[in-house]
């Protein structure tokens, strides 16, 4: 009975979505703003009376004063539901202050888009757990901000899904010597680069529930490979092909926000480097503890435990 308690503890987190993401455009016009929600009727269940819930998590000010709600409503469309509002400002709005709190009543990894257009001016930002307030300035941005912007959300993005986290940590316990670990993360990386650029280019448009579903089978078959196949040669090329669905996710995000893939890819990279850095410095100091020398099995074990709950879990959701 123990050892259930324990799995329930694991699986629990599963029940957020890998893929969590919603976006909304919003038009000014002098001192009015109208402003349109777009989320996955799969986020809504989680949601608690979301005709108004939804609504209240986004607000804007400008002059420093919050915009007041002049009409509202919501509606199904097919697999989206839509809300949409209407604002008015004291004044005609020159910057606007966006404040974001949708992954508070979502899912924790929820990521929220806001485009932002007032004449032939636009402006976007991201919005997330931790980054949940941006300044909309409405001039074309500089370089700079560009790739500081789009550097950081492929950092924020790499290191904000369960899913990638754990199959990083399945690729480093898959790793039987450094020399292995260097070669399964350059073909791991070399892989998620290539779906991003190829993804978008192509006609298939892949569903969220297929994304969770590969990624966790992606966990559960890098752990049996652990565990079954510990001689196992070439695996560095079965870390290339888990990769590639690994990359429809990030290609998911790329899609949605216009972000160029060099500079988000150099976020994702750099993020990931650097949780497997950490993740191989962890393994290496337990199994130097005698108590812990079994470490790589068990943690296997587990992993693919959890990616097979996760993968019928995702079937039957």
């Amino acid at each position: 009975m123990k050892q259930f308690h324990w799995m329930l503890f694991f699986v629990a987190p599963l029940s957020a979505h890998m893929v969590s993401m919603s976006t909304g455009d919003l038009k000014v016009d002098g001192a009015h703003a109208t402003y349109e929600l777009r989320m996955p009727m799969y986020e809504v269940a989680h949601v608690r009376e979301p005709e108004h819930t939804l609504l209240d998590r986004v607000r804007f000010q400008s002059g420093g004063v919050w915009a007041k709600v002049s009409g509202q409503a919501c509606r199904q469309e097919q697999d989206t539901y839509v809300c949409t509002a209407e604002y008015r400002f004291p004044a005609p709005i020159e910057t606007l202050l966006a404040e974001c709190t949708l992954a508070s009543v979502t899912v924790p990894n929820h990521v929220h888009l806001l485009r932002a257009y007032r004449g032939d001016k636009s402006d976007q930002a991201v919005f997330d757990l931790s980054y949940t307030q941006a300044e909309i300035r409405f001039r074309p941005p500089t370089a700079f901000e560009t790739a500081t912007r789009e550097i950081s959300g492929g950092f924020m993005r790499a290191a904000g899904g369960l899913a990638p986290l754990l199959f990083l940590v399945s690729l480093v316990l898959a790793a039987r010597s450094r020399r292995e670990l260097v070669a399964l993360t350059a073909s791991f990386l070399a892989a998620e680069a290539l779906a991003c650029v190829i993804a978008p280019r192509l006609a298939l448009t892949w569903s969220p529930r297929f994304i969770e579903a590969a990624a966790a089978l992606t966990i559960a078959y890098l752990a049996f490979e652990i565990i079954l196949l510990s001689q196992s040669g070439m695996r560095w090329l079965v870390v290339a092909v888990l990769g590639l669905f690994h990359g429809t996710y990030f290609a998911a995000f790329l899609t949605e926000s216009g972000y160029r893939v060099a500079t988000f890819l150099t976020g994702v990279v750099w993020c990931e480097l650097l949780l497997i850095a950490l993740f191989a410095f962890l393994l290496e100091r337990l199994v130097r503890l005698s108590f812990l020398r079994r470490a790589v099995p068990v943690a296997a074990s587990l992993l693919l435990a959890v990616g097979v709950a996760w993968f019928f879990l995702r079937l039957r959701a």
